[in-house]
C-alpha cells in the first residue's frame, strides 16, 4: 500500500504544478459553461496536462471516463492520482497493445454521450467493432493530424455517425502544439534520453508539415546541421528557403547523426537504407503511431538488441550500433512528459471549447468532419493574451467599412 500512496503522492504534484500554469484551462473552469447530465470518454495520452484536462471536464460537471491513447504513453502515478478527483481511470503504461485495446473496449462499455479523442482509436473502434455505443453518442472531437485523416476517411467511407470536429486544423493548435511543442519536446527528449550533443550534428526531419517545421527549428538553434526529406514539393522548397538541405531519404540517411520521422505515414525508411546507415545512428519517431521508424525491419534484420539506456534500444545490424527511442512509438511521450504546459493548455482549452460546442449543438449538425469554429479559435487566442497580460489593437468603424468596399 506504501507503493501506491507513493505513487498517489508524485501524480498529485504533477497534476498541482501544471494546474498552477494552465491558466486557460482555469479560466474556462469558473466560466459558467456547463456539461451536466453528459459523460465524455477520453482516448488521450495520459499525463499532468491531459489528467487537467479531464479534471477541468469533470469541474464544468461531466462524468468523465479516461484512458490512454498510445501504449506507452500513460503515466501510471497520474493514472492514479486522476481516480481522486472523482473520474473513472482504465489505463497503465504497457507494450500490450492487447492490453491497450482492452482498455479501449472498457471505457466504451460507459456508453458516453461525447469522445475526446487523440489520434481515433476510440473513435474508429466505436464505429468498426462497437456499434452498440453509438446510439447515444452525440459527438467527437478529435486532437490530432492522424486522427482527422482517420475520421475524414470514416466520412469518405460512409461511416461516420456523429459529428466530429478536428480540433488539429484550429490555428492555435498547428501553428502553436505541432510546431513550438512538437519542436521542443521532440528535442527535449532526445537529448534527456541520449545525453548526446545536438550542435554540429547532422539531423535528419522526415516530413515537413507543422511537426517537421518545428523539429528542424529547434534542432537548427541547437547548432545542428539540419536536413529533410519530403514528398511534398512546395513543403520541401519551403525547407530549402528556411535554410535546410533537402533530399531523397536513401541520399540524407546515411550521412545522419540523428533522424526524426514526423510524416503520418508508415515505412520511412526501407531495408536498404537501414543497411546504410551511419553506426551509432540515433532513430526516433515523433509520429502518433508506431510506424514511422519501421520497427518490424529493424528487429528481424538485427541480430542483437538490448536496451543500453532507459528508453534507448541498440540494435546490432551489419556490425553498426543502431539507437531507437521509445521503441518507435512517439518519443516525446513515450520516454518524455510531452510538450510544454503552456501550448497544452493552448490545445486543450481548444479541446474544452469544443466539446462544450458539441454538447450545445450536435443536433444542428451533420455526420461529418467539421472545421474548428473560427469564433473559438480566435476566443483561446484572446484569452491567451489576455493571461500574458498583453492587448492588442482593434480596427475602427472606417476601417471596417474600407475593408467591405468593392
Amino acid at each position: 500500500m506504501g507503493n501506491l500512496d507513493e505513487l498517489k503522492k508524485s501524480g498529485h504534484q504533477k497534476i498541482e504544478w501544471v494546474s498552477k500554469h494552465m491558466k486557460l484551462l482555469n479560466t474556462i473552469q469558473k466560466s459558467g459553461y456547463s456539461l451536466e447530465g453528459l459523460r465524455v470518454a477520453m482516448s488521450i495520452h495520459l499525463e499532468a496536462k491531459t489528467a487537467y484536462l479531464a479534471v477541468t471536464l469533470k469541474r464544468l460537471g461531466a462524468d468523465v471516463v479516461i484512458t490512454g491513447s498510445n501504449p506507452l504513453s500513460t503515466q501510471d502515478d497520474v493514472a492514479e492520482a486522476l481516480k481522486d478527483f472523482g473520474i473513472a481511470v482504465h489505463a497503465k503504461r504497457t507494450t500490450s497493445e492487447e492490453e491497450y485495446f482492452s482498455f479501449l473496449h472498457e471505457v466504451l462499455n460507459y456508453e458516453p454521450d461525447l469522445i475526446l479523442d487523440d489520434g481515433a482509436d476510440l473513435t474508429v473502434l466505436a464505429h468498426i467493432e462497437r456499434k452498440d455505443v453509438l446510439k447515444k453518442l452525440k459527438g467527437v472531437s478529435e486532437e490530432t493530424t492522424t486522427g482527422v485523416r482517420r475520421l475524414e476517411n470514416l466520412e469518405k467511407s460512409g461511416i461516420l455517425r456523429v459529428p466530429a470536429i478536428a480540433v488539429n486544423n484550429a490555428k492555435m493548435k498547428f501553428m502553436f502544439d505541432n510546431r513550438y511543442g512538437t519542436g521542443q519536446s521532440t528535442l527535449d527528449s532526445i537529448m534527456r534520453n541520449t545525453n548526446l550533443l545536438i550542435a554540429g550534428k547532422n539531423f535528419l526531419v522526415a516530413g515537413y508539415g507543422w511537426c517537421g517545421r518545428g523539429i528542424a527549428m529547434r534542432a537548427h538553434g541547437l547548432g545542428a546541421k539540419v536536413m529533410v526529406t519530403e514528398v511534398d514539393p512546395i513543403k520541401a522548397i519551403e525547407a530549402v528557403m528556411d535554410g535546410f538541405e533537402v533530399g531523397k531519404i536513401e541520399e540524407l540517411a546515411p550521412k545522419a547523426d540523428f533522424i526524426v520521422t514526423a510524416t503520418g505515414v508508415k515505412d520511412i525508411l526501407s531495408e536498404e537504407v537501414i543497411k546504410n546507415l551511419k553506426d551509432g545512428v540515433v532513430l526516433a519517431n515523433a509520429g502518433h503511431f508506431n510506424v514511422e521508424v519501421p520497427m518490424d525491419k529493424i528487429e528481424k534484420m538485427a541480430n542483437q538488441s538490448y536496451e543500453i539506456r532507459k528508453n534507448v534500444t541498440c540494435y546490432k545490424i551489419n556490425g553498426k550500433d543502431i539507437y531507437v527511442i521509445g521503441l518507435g512509438r512517439l518519443l516525446n511521450l513515450a520516454a518524455g512528459d510531452g510538450h510544454p504546459v503552456e501550448i497544452m493548455d493552448i490545445s486543450f482549452a481548444l479541446q474544452a471549447l469544443s466539446i462544450l460546442y458539441l454538447a450545445q449543438n450536435h443536433e444542428k449538425l451533420s455526420n461529418k468532419v467539421y472545421s474548428y469554429p473560427e469564433e473559438l479559435d480566435r476566443k483561446v487566442a484572446l484569452l491567451k493574451l489576455e493571461s500574458l497580460g498583453i492587448s492588442i489593437d482593434t480596427l475602427t468603424k472606417e476601417q471596417e467599412e474600407y475593408l467591405n468596399e468593392f
